[in-house]
C-alpha cells in the first residue's frame, strides 16, 4: 500500500516538473559547501582574515552539508560522491575539532600533530586523484589542485613553505569547486548546458 502510494506521488510530482527522481543530485550542496569553507581557509591563510569564518563554515556547511550531501550520493549508488562528500565533509569536522574544541581542553596540537593530520588527508585525496580521470576534466583538476594543497599544507606545517602562497592555492582550488558547483546548479535549472562542464 505504502508503495503503490509513493510510486502515485512520483508520477504526480513528474507530471508537473518538479523534479524527475526521488533524489535529486546532491553535488551542488555538496561541492558548495566544500567550495566555499575552502576559499574561506584560503583567505585565512594569506592573512586576509582570521580562522572565524573557516571554522563556523567547518562546523555548518563544509562539514554538515557536504557530508548529508554524501548520504544522497551513497543513495544513489555514487561510491565517488559519496565518499567523498562524507569524508571531505568529516575532514572540516575534524579539522574544527582539532583547531577550536582540543585547545580548549588543553590539547592544542603542534607542527608534527598538524602535520600528521594533513599527511593523512594528502594521502586520502591522492587514492581519489587515481580515480577522478573516469569522472569528467573539471574534477579532475579540482582534485589534483586539492592534492596540492594539502602537500602544500604538509609544507606549512612543517616550516619549509610559507602559508601565503598555500592560501592563494587554496583559494583557487575552492574557486574551481564553485565553479562546478555553479555550472551544475545552471545547467540542471535550464536543462541545457549554459556553462561548460564535463
Amino acid at each position: 500500500m505504502a508503495e503503490e502510494r509513493a510510486y502515485e506521488l512520483k508520477s504526480a510530482f513528474e507530471a508537473v516538473g518538479m523534479y524527475k527522481e526521488w533524489w535529486a543530485n546532491p553535488a551542488v550542496l555538496g561541492l558548495t559547501g566544500f567550495a566555499l569553507t575552502t576559499m574561506a581557509t584560503g583567505l585565512h591563510n594569506v592573512g586576509y582574515w582570521g580562522a572565524g569564518p573557516t571554522l563556523a563554515l567547518a562546523i555548518a556547511f563544509g562539514g554538515t552539508a557536504q557530508f548529508i550531501a554524501g548520504v544522497i550520493d551513497f543513495r544513489k549508488g555514487s561510491i565517488f560522491g559519496g565518499t567523498a562528500f562524507c569524508s571531505y565533509g568529516a575532514f572540516w569536522w575534524a579539522l574544527f575539532v582539532l583547531l577550536f574544541v582540543l585547545p580548549m581542553g588543553g590539547v592544542k596540537p603542534d607542527g608534527s600533530q598538524l602535520f600528521g593530520f594533513f599527511l593523512m588527508w594528502t594521502l586520502f585525496t591522492f587514492a581519489f586523484c587515481l580515480a577522478v580521470f573516469k569522472v569528467g576534466k573539471f574534477l579532475t583538476a579540482l582534485f589534483w589542485l586539492l592534492l596540492l594543497a594539502f602537500i602544500m599544507l604538509d609544507g606549512v606545517t612543517l616550516g619549509v613553505l610559507s602559508p601565503v602562497p598555500t592560501g592563494w592555492e587554496i583559494f583557487i582550488t575552492g574557486l574551481l569547486a564553485w565553479y562546478i558547483a555553479m555550472a551544475e546548479l545552471v545547467n540542471t535549472v535550464w536543462g541545457k548546458q549554459v556553462l561548460p562542464l564535463s
